[in-house]
């Protein structure tokens, strides 16, 4: 552990980080733009922290390849649209996303 570090500070990765855009499809419906496919995600009610990534980014390929700036391409969308997401839609969603950020909010003034 690095000096000066507390067990409050050890947080492992998501699955897979897009499914933190599920919790806010609002977000991705403006980000992607006309010919975005909200209906082919998840149903908002889904348990974003179990969600199986290979069905997850064949789900986020479905929903964004007629968009006009999919279809989705992790390099060129994934951490754009991370920053536009809602963080208060994120903290609802995941458990694990509210105790990140809450983290964060301590450490940052």
């Amino acid at each position: 552990m690095p000096s000066g570090a507390t067990s409050s500070q050890l947080h492992f990765m998501v699955l897979c980080m897009e499914t933190w855009f599920l919790a806010d499809p609002e977000a991705m419906e403006e980000f992607f733009g006309n010919g975005f496919r909200k209906k082919a995600l998840y149903p908002l009610d889904a348990n974003i922290e179990k969600l199986a990534k290979k069905d997850l980014y064949s789900k986020l390929k479905a929903a964004t390849k007629d968009s006009t700036s999919g279809p989705y391409g992790k390099g060129r969308h994934s951490f754009q649209l991370l920053a536009e997401l809602d963080p208060t839609r994120l903290r609802n969603a995941s458990p694990w996303a509210a105790r990140f950020l809450d983290e964060l909010d301590e450490l940052l003034p």
